[in-house]
């Protein structure tokens, strides 16, 4: 049978762009929709704006430090509508840059909704278009639990876009995104609390690392509220927040910011019409080679729910069009040793094991840590520590893990990261000569393992 395409992408995000992209360049006929923003979350609402906004959040630090180095700063004074139209610029130029490169790639791009009608045709503004293969790429959205009052707070799709700065913030939620936002407003300027139901943040990272940080932001002059969550916000007459906690404590605020948990994104997207299965978490269900339980579709990114992260979206992008139409290229994605930063303030970078997870697996682990005040604060008044954690296997000298908290974290580790995919061990970080005078260097001077 011939098809209108050999593959059809619903989702121009880092996954379904990569994947669109290659598969043109492979030689195959490549449709890609897109019904809201072209780079998908990552570059509209997601890594590049919030970076953006970390970086702005961090001038007022360095505007204070500067005074140690012999600098007299004029009063400074802080845009928030300055920030956010240049930021909006910024994203308009990135969108045009992804247009272009699906368009001269050789993709037919139709911006706007499309649904799948069955496993082989896909119909967008009217028209019916057949393919051989149909790609899910449609990532996920923000959800805010339905307690009373939901409707009064906001999520990060809404915080790039407010009309000015809040004066008072509630963020709620323990995973990266309330811990950046939660940065990113209380450098601003704006009276925050972080507010989280469990006992510590950042589950699932290393525990020196959620406890280092926690010690941080206290000191920088965070709320941070654990064991805490709202059960109701009410809307007050001036226009401010009252948020009832479920202890019966009311917390006043401007804004109410959630960032709880993401969903997969298939609204009206079509999946009754074929046989793709969901898992209990509402994911698309697929196998090792992101193929569904319809042979025809394909899903990939954050709508599986496996790694979402938009490296892991952009290499799975790749496998997808290698497996597809050059197969002689084809690698797995490989799910192990993939780094990743927090940008919160200071940063968080991290590669391997945790040491609980070590422990867990069965590792004889053997621990080094270094605490120190970094070289550029020590003409200043700012008493922040960075932290750096390598976690080892005392059998084989092999470096499990590698954990750091402090300024350019992910900078850093992205380095290390190559080290550790190649099997380094302890030794070879030991015969690696240092960058010096630097944070860096660290990594490579720890000799003596943490008691214990």
């Amino acid at each position: 049978m011939a098809y209108d395409f050999d593959l059809y992408v619903i989702g121009a995000g880092s996954g379904g762009v990569r994947a669109a992209r290659f598969a043109a360049g492979f030689g195959a006929k490549v449709a890609v929709a897109e019904s809201r923003y072209l780079g998908g979350t990552c570059v509209n609402v997601g890594c590049v704006p919030k970076k953006l906004l970390v970086y702005g959040a961090h001038f007022a630090e360095d505007f204070e430090q500067s005074q140690g180095f012999g600098w007299t700063p004029g009063e400074a004074k802080f845009d928030w509508a300055t920030l956010i139209a240049n930021k909006d610029r910024e994203i308009n130029r990135l969108n045009g840059i992804y247009r272009n490169l699906l368009v001269n790639s050789g993709v037919t791009l139709h911006e706007g909704h499309a649904k799948i009608v069955d496993p082989h045709t896909v119909e967008f503004d009217g028209k019916r278009y057949t393919a051989k293969n149909i790609l899910i790429a449609t990532g996920g959205w923000p959800q805010i639990p339905e307690i009373p009052g939901h409707e009064h707070a906001i999520s990060s799709n809404q915080a790039f876009f407010l009309k000015e700065l809040p004066k008072r913030v509630l963020v709620v939620g323990g995973g990266y995104i309330a811990v950046e936002f939660a940065g990113i407003f209380h450098g601003l300027g704006a009276e925050t609390t972080l507010l989280y139901r469990g006992d510590l943040f950042l589950r699932g990272f290393d525990g020196a690392v959620r406890k280092h940080l926690q010690e941080e932001l206290t000191k920088r002059g965070m709320d941070l509220q654990f064991n805490a969550d709202i059960e109701r916000i009410d809307k007050q007459a001036d226009g401010s927040l009252t948020a009832t906690l479920k202890d019966g404590r009311k917390l006043e605020a401007d804004c109410v910011f959630y960032a709880t948990g993401r969903r997969p994104m298939l609204d009206n997207l079509g999946l009754e019409n074929t046989g793709v299965k969901l898992d209990k978490k509402g994911f698309v269900e697929v196998d090792e080679q992101y193929q569904t339980a319809e042979p025809s579709i394909l899903a990939l990114g954050d709508v599986i729910g496996r790694v979402q992260l938009t490296p892991v979206a952009l290499a799975e992008g790749m496998a997808v069009a290698r497996r597809l139409f050059k197969p002689e290229q084809y690698r797995p994605v490989d799910y192990k040793m993939i780094p990743t930063a927090v940008f919160s303030l200071p940063n968080i970078g991290t590669v391997g094991l945790t040491e609980e997870e070590a422990r867990e697996a069965g590792h004889d682990v053997v621990i080094f840590e270094s605490r120190f005040r970094p070289m550029k604060l020590t003409l200043t008044e700012c008493q922040e520590r960075t932290l750096m954690k390598l976690v080892v296997d005392a059998k084989t000298d092999k470096v499990l893990g590698c954990h750091m908290v402090g300024p350019e974290a992910g900078e850093i580790v992205q380095g290390l990261a190559i080290a550790l995919k190649a099997g380094a061990t302890k030794r070879d970080f030991d015969e690696t000569i240092g960058v010096h005078p630097t944070a860096a260097e660290e990594f490579v001077t720890m000799r003596t393992p943490v008691a214990g």
